[in-house]
């Protein structure tokens, strides 16, 4: 494992940002620490980082203890949400400057800020400033600049959360694409679902301080430990008081084995997908189906349908 956190706790006065946290972080993976704002993604990144002094616990980075070591010891990179540039540097300064303080060869450091300009695509704005960039090149010179002194663990704290939703989703894209070509550990913060669920290897849910479940974007969709993480990642509803995707929800039009009758409340289109709104035996539910099984079943306000779950009940998956 390239990063092991065992029984890291973290108080700031009364509050507790940490508690008993362990987590194992894969060498060359792209892992997202996900959560609710004040969940303690930051603080266990900040920890790995070493910004922060965990109370207790042990952090190992590529199996080495670095619990105590100080952050320019440990082979960390690190990008923060705001970019922090060197406004009085040009791009190619600013992804030069950890190798020119490190006294590499000149040579050495003009191949290599060439080699990441081309990575992040800023080969055509070397010689811009910072304020005449985008946030979205911005963000890509941060990186080229972390990635500039080869850190063992990349370390992304909501990198892109400044940036408007569609360039951020971009950017997260050109971010899985550039871990595909550089492939080194990288950990990154967010509070975003869908984010996380496409762009990560694997996924540390946490919540109030602790890990609720660590593992694949699939496992934690699919088999989720409890009903927390399965409200937090995806869309829930319930059917006899209990949580379901509204896409395992099965709509008949006559009575069945494990069916109970709702009548429907509304119909929405949205592109592919229907959504369905029910009333039954005093819940408000919905279902989400495809428009060809809409048109097939004929829905529409006000009739009464069938609904049971389709997908077997999931077997929870214990916290890594």
């Amino acid at each position: 494992m390239s990063i092991s956190v065992r029984d890291v706790s973290k108080n700031f006065g009364d509050f507790a940002a940490l508690t008993d946290v362990s987590v194992e972080i894969p060498t060359g993976g792209l892992t997202a620490l996900l959560g609710p704002s004040g969940g303690g993604k930051s603080t266990l990144l900040r920890v790995i980082a070493g910004l922060e002094r965990p109370d207790t616990g042990v952090v190992d980075i590529e199996g080495r203890e670095a619990t105590n070591l100080p952050v320019q010891d440990r082979g960390v990179g690190f990008v923060f949400q705001h970019y922090a540039a060197f406004k009085h540097l040009t791009v190619r300064r600013n992804i030069a400057f950890g190798l020119e303080i490190r006294k590499r060869p000149k040579d050495e450091i003009s191949k290599r800020v060439d080699e990441l300009l081309e990575l992040v695509h800023l080969e055509q704005l070397a010689h811009r400033y910072p304020a005449q960039l985008s946030g979205a090149q911005r963000q890509r010179m941060a990186l080229a600049r972390a990635l500039a002194v080869e850190p063992a663990v990349l370390l992304l704290d909501e990198p892109f959360g400044a940036l408007d939703a569609q360039v951020r989703k971009e950017l997260f894209a050109w971010l899985r694409r550039l871990h595909d070509q550089v492939h080194v550990t990288t950990v990154f913060v967010t509070h975003d679902q869908e984010e996380a669920m496409e762009v990560a290897d694997s996924i540390v849910v946490m919540a109030g301080g602790q890990v609720r479940q660590v593992g694949t974007p699939d496992q934690l969709y699919d088999q989720p430990s409890d009903d927390f993480v399965m409200s937090f990642l995806g869309p829930v509803t319930r059917l006899g008081g209990q949580l379901v995707r509204p896409h395992d929800l099965e709509l008949l039009t006559e009575p069945d084995v494990g069916a109970v009758a709702a009548r429907v409340t509304r119909v929405t289109r949205l592109g592919f997908e229907v959504r369905v709104d029910l009333h039954a035996e005093g819940e408000q539910l919905w279902a989400q189906v495809t428009r060809g099984t809409a048109e097939q079943l004929g829905i529409d306000e006000g009739q009464v349908l069938h609904v049971r779950r389709a997908a077997p009940v999931r077997a929870a998956v214990p916290i890594a």
